[in-house]
């Protein structure tokens, strides 16, 4: 099973746990005997009211303590890195044939790979205008502190760029270098 088909599995699974009918129906299928509950992880997901409905679960002797999630925080997401990723040109690079015929039937989005270096900020620079047209959204691939997400912020002026490593998306679709825009048509820069 290659990489995207583990990604919309694990979405699909994901969605499925997070059904409130499927907290009701949990199931252990393996337990190594350091298994912990899934609870207390789910518990600031569940509404005040399914946890109300199911007291013994909350609150059992076993619980872990509930982790505080709170805002989100930027600096816990750093320093980004996307292993298998470099800057450079993809001058004569083209997507899988296999990868083509995936995104013309899914009909994506445009979206682009950047990092924080000065190669990735031209690029996203020149470009910004036709991104914002075709509507693509951005993934900051490599990036070490806060203030270079907040230059590639400045730079992307309200396009949607989220922070992450690129390793497992670039993998499915053949890619090892950015900036690039992936669109139905193909890559390019």
């Amino acid at each position: 099973m290659n990489a995207l088909n583990r990604k919309w599995l694990s979405a699909l699974l994901l969605g499925a746990i997070m059904a409130p009918s499927a907290f009701a129906e949990l199931t252990v299928i393996y337990d190594s005997g350091h298994t912990q509950p899934l609870q207390p992880l789910l518990s600031p997901l569940l509404s005040d009211r399914e946890q109300r409905d199911n007291p013994t679960e909350s609150t059992g002797q076993n619980s872990l303590p509930a982790p505080n999630l709170g805002p989100a925080v930027i600096s816990n997401l750093l320093p980004v890195r996307s292993p298998g990723l470099q800057v450079g040109n993809i001058a004569d690079s083209q997507l899988n044939p296999e990868v083509l015929t995936r995104l013309a039937q899914g009909n994506p989005r445009p979206f682009f790979l950047i990092g924080s270096d000065p190669v990735s900020l031209h690029w996203l620079e020149i470009h910004r205008d036709t991104l914002k047209t075709l509507g693509a959204v951005g993934m900051l691939v490599q990036a070490d502190t806060e203030e270079d997400v907040r230059r590639v912020a400045g730079i992307a002026q309200g396009l949607s760029v989220t922070v992450g490593s690129g390793s497992d998306l670039a993998a499915a679709l053949g890619v090892n270098r950015y900036p690039v825009l992936i669109t139905r048509e193909g890559i390019r820069q």
